[in-house]
């Protein structure tokens, strides 16, 4: 996996980001640090790059299973350090999986598959932070 990233120029901290797939990211810095407000900072889009990673896991693993699965949001809160560096210290993950007829113990293991063995985001992330999740199931 390869990603350049651009910094777009001395009048701020905007960068893009170009992903080896060829796809564009814009990201920007807080105006208390030198950014106009004009994209995602990094450690934004390091968090929804994560809630994404575990929301593809969750519909492909109940797809696999034959679920009759029709959505999937994931909404994220975190939590970060004080002090340099500030990682995440607390994620909570909360699934919203509807569909016809979803089995709760099938969305809640897909849900603990992602975390356990196949999210390579949500795993290295949780070498610093404690991750929660919940599940609500929407019948549609």
């Amino acid at each position: 996996m390869e990603c350049t990233i651009n910094w777009m120029g001395a009048d701020g901290m905007a960068f893009v980001a170009e992903t080896g797939s060829g796809h564009l990211l814009n990201m920007d810095g807080a105006p208390d640090g030198g950014g106009r407000n004009l994209a995602p900072r990094p450690m934004e889009t390091v968090l929804a790059g994560t809630g994404g990673c575990t929301a593809y896991d969750v519909v492909l693993i109940l797809k696999r299973g034959r679920h009759d699965v029709r959505g999937c949001q994931v909404k994220l809160r975190a939590e970060r350090a004080q002090t340099e560096p500030k990682v995440f210290t607390a994620i909570h993950m909360h699934f919203v999986v509807s569909g016809r007829g979803l089995n709760a113990a099938a969305v809640e293991r897909a849900v603990a598959l992602s975390h356990e063995k196949y999210c390579s985001a949500s795993i290295m992330l949780a070498k610093t932070a404690e991750i929660t999740t919940s599940v609500e199931i929407v019948e549609v």
